[in-house]
């Protein structure tokens, strides 16, 4: 993104209390993640350290430092998902999506994403739907009650085949 275009969308957030939030965000929505550069030049611009854009960066977990597959899924590790098998459920997402266990981002988050970039698998810690447990969320539509024989016919839908 050039400066020009970052300029531009500080520009909208003047005024705004949780200015560096929303002016992340709208570069989010258009570059997909928080790039290093755009994050430098934000920096630079609002005089704000770059320390402090990545904390918020790292701290709330919509904001991403890596890009993303196409499809991102989310598993809930929540208590209530975690007693009925959400363990169980990443384990078999990682398994039909082809992705290696344990990789960690570099702001502490874990995220897989296939080679082909057509799926993004992370975790948060709980979603407030402790009733429907255990609980995925893909593109931002939750699918509750689900068990790891679910995961093929919920993949179908975004594309995925076997």
């Amino acid at each position: 993104m050039q400066t020009e275009e970052i300029r531009e969308i500080i520009s909208k957030y003047e005024d705004h209390s949780g200015r560096i939030l929303g002016i992340l965000e709208e570069i989010q929505d258009i570059e997909g993640y928080l790039k290093k550069d755009t994050l430098i030049t934000i920096s630079k611009e609002l005089d704000v350290p770059l320390s402090q854009l990545y904390s918020l960066s790292t701290f709330y977990s919509f904001f991403n430092l890596r890009s993303l597959g196409r499809h991102v899924i989310t598993v809930c590790m929540g208590t209530a998902c975690h007693v009925k098998g959400a363990s169980y459920i990443l384990e078999r997402l990682q398994e039909l999506l082809d992705v290696q266990e344990g990789e960690v981002t570099e702001d502490g988050k874990f995220l897989l994403t296939t080679e082909d970039h057509s799926f993004s698998l992370n975790i948060a810690r709980c979603f407030g739907c402790c009733s429907m447990a255990p609980v995925i969320n893909i593109d931002g539509t939750i699918y509750g009650h689900i068990s790891a024989k679910d995961l093929p016919e919920i993949l179908k839908k975004y594309d995925w085949r076997e």
